[in-house]
């Protein structure tokens, strides 16, 4: 749908690859929750996780298009949105959901030399994710732009369903508060 827009006719090529990066990143964004999870059928949990975190590095790559091609075609635009003085609040939430996800990136980036427990770093990567999906699905559907209406409901509805099961199926707090209760008895 949004390749087939009428609102591409007379945009530049940059804008253009610009806007479908952040189309597939929300299409990659759908996969997360259903890989950390294990919730796709035949495959392997440590399989999903390997797949994880490739489709998280592509994730961010896509962002990054996105963003780098958003800032050649308007910079002060951009200036706006990364200072957080845009009138618009779509920007705002897709700078606080690129933030959220440059963070989730560094935790798995430097899981190993940040010397976290892993129940701490499960529900920091956790919070960070979640942080993602409702700033990307805000900024999602507040923009009029080459996205169906319904596609793109469509899209965030699913994705704020996948999040709410994944969550309640890894649980990220449940270490967290094991840990602090053996703490406590000690």
């Amino acid at each position: 749908m949004a390749a087939n827009s009428e609102l591409l006719q007379y945009r530049s090529a940059i804008y253009i690859t610009a806007g479908c990066a952040g189309v597939i990143a929300l299409a990659l964004l759908l996969l997360q929750p259903l890989l950390a999870a294990g919730l796709l059928p035949g495959l392997p949990m440590p399989v999903g996780r390997r797949i994880h975190r490739w489709t998280g590095a592509t994730l961010l790559f896509a962002v990054a298009v996105h963003v780098a091609g958003l800032w050649i075609t308007s910079p002060p635009d951009m200036i706006d949105a990364l200072t957080f003085t845009a009138p618009t609040a779509f920007s705002a939430f897709g700078v606080i959901a690129m933030w959220a996800l440059v963070a989730a990136a560094l935790l798995a980036g430097f899981r190993k030399s940040l010397r976290l427990r892993p129940q701490v770093w499960r529900l920091a990567h956790t919070m960070a994710a979640m942080v993602v999906v409702v700033g990307t699905v805000a900024h999602a559907l507040m923009i009029e732009g080459t996205m169906g209406t319904g596609s793109k409901i469509m899209m965030c509805v699913v994705l704020g369903a996948l999040l709410v099961l994944a969550v309640r199926r890894l649980r990220p707090w449940a270490g967290v508060s094991r840990a602090r209760e053996t703490q406590a008895q000690e």
